[in-house]
């Protein structure tokens, strides 16, 4: 382990940072408690917020340990992996259509790029292999009819 590793973990009541992530104890704006927030390095927002345990004197928060700062890890972890499993899901579709008697696989993968958002429309055979590509709009909708008339026209561009 370097020392550069260790120099950048703090294990203090309010603030902890280990392993790619920080645990910020931070006062609720909304009522009197208080809240922690999970960051992960490099991000400016936090993946979770939830609230916080009071301490004994029933004004303070209850301090950081290593148990909440691997159980926050852990959650905080599990929060950005389902938003990374719905990110994908909304930019990649696939349907599956019969033509001709045969299987035949069209996905689309939307490209969300801030100067040319588009789509990429490919229709694939039971085999595995590409059969046609067509860029279309980023907001095209993938459904087994729009997927059905695609092919119907020939997989024209």
């Amino acid at each position: 382990m370097s020392d550069q590793n260790t120099e950048s973990r703090v294990y203090e009541d309010r603030l902890w940072k280990d392993d790619g992530w920080t645990a910020k104890v931070i006062k609720n704006e909304d009522d009197e408690g208080w809240a922690v927030a999970m960051f992960k390095d490099g991000e400016s927002e936090p993946a979770l917020v939830g609230p916080w345990t009071m301490g004994r004197d029933k004004k303070n928060p209850k301090p950081l340990d290593a148990n909440a700062f691997s159980t926050l890890v852990k959650t905080a972890s599990e929060v950005l992996r389902r938003h990374e499993q719905q990110l994908h899901a909304t930019l990649n579709k696939r349907v599956a259509i019969t033509l001709n008697g045969a299987a035949i696989t069209v996905t689309l993968t939307i490209v969300p790029d801030d100067y040319e958002p588009h789509g990429v429309l490919r229709a694939i055979d039971e085999q595995g292999s590409e059969i046609a590509s067509k860029k279309v709009e980023p907001n095209f909708a993938l459904t087994r009819a729009s997927a059905s008339a695609w092919a119907d026209k020939g997989f024209s561009r």
